[in-house]
């Protein structure tokens, strides 16, 4: 399975499984068939509501801890030093683990202006031993660079909304000039991006589906994705991304259909305590 390494030494699996809107009820099946078909990076987050049943499903699959990644994040109704500090012992409750592989700030959530505090907390979890890595969630350029003058920890990831439609190329290359992992969520552009007649051509190309395609082209750029699913089949496929390669100019035709086409919500105004 390919492998990102962390700017701490960390190493991620490239390929997630991630569970934003996946029901409570469905969250446990739903990891544990991932887990089945070889999936070994779990992303959730407090603002999700699953976290219970990520952690429910590691417990019950039988496989080692160790050989598990598990991402969650800190809810904007939570930021501030303490505040940060206590989430992440209930974060680590409600997932029933002594540890998380990687702790996020969802959001900087600027009106707030506690996103520095909170990123205070982390370094002290991580420096503390309780985490493998920190990192960010829709920081944007100005967000990054206030931690970098008042923080003392290099965010690990910076994880955003990341389609051939919506690229955000100034913020992915800033992110790879200061050695900060990306990771795509929505990576499929919630699934308007397989679509287009570009996409679909390659697929034909190789026998494979836009989704495969699409994934393939995030790999290839060194984007670690975290697709999300319910349906057996999709998880298997999405999985499955090993059976082919792109050409540099099919790269090149999935590159060019950005068009600006954010999907999520605006980092320099969202604030809502909860996402779902």
């Amino acid at each position: 399975m390919a492998m990102i390494t962390l700017n701490n030494g960390v190493r991620i699996p490239q390929r997630g499984f991630g569970v934003f809107q996946v029901p409570p009820g469905d969250t446990q099946p739903a990891v544990e068939q991932a887990l089945e078909i070889g999936y070994r990076h779990l992303d959730t987050a407090a603002a999700y509501n699953n976290e219970a049943g990520v952690g429910a499903a590691v417990r019950a699959c039988g496989l080692p801890r160790e050989d598990l990644f598990v991402t969650t994040k800190l809810r904007n109704g939570e930021h501030g030093h303490e505040s940060a500090l206590q989430a992440y012992d209930e974060t680590l409750e409600r997932l029933g683990l002594d540890y998380a592989d990687l702790y996020l700030l969802h959001w900087p959530n600027p009106t707030a202006d506690l996103y520095v505090d909170s990123w205070r907390a982390l370094e002290r979890i991580y420096i503390d031993g309780r985490v493998r890595a920190i990192g960010v969630s829709n920081f944007l350029p100005e967000h990054l660079d206030r931690l970098a003058k008042e923080g003392e920890i290099v965010p690990a990831i910076n994880q955003i909304e990341l389609h051939p439609t919506y690229q955000q190329r100034e913020l992915t290359e800033l992110c790879r000039e200061r050695s900060i992992a990306v990771t795509a969520y929505s990576p499929l552009g919630q699934g308007g991006d397989l679509d287009h007649r570009v996409v679909a051509s390659i697929a034909r190309r190789h026998e494979a589906t836009p989704a495969q395609v699409v994934l393939r082209w995030h790999l290839h750029r060194e984007h670690i994705v975290i697709p999300k699913s319910v349906d057996p089949e999709r998880i298997r496929a999405n999985f499955e991304l090993d059976g082919f390669e792109l050409t540099d100019d099919e790269i090149a035709s999935i590159t060019m259909l950005e068009n600006g086409n954010r999907l999520g919500n605006d980092p320099r105004t969202f604030a809502l305590s909860q996402i779902r």
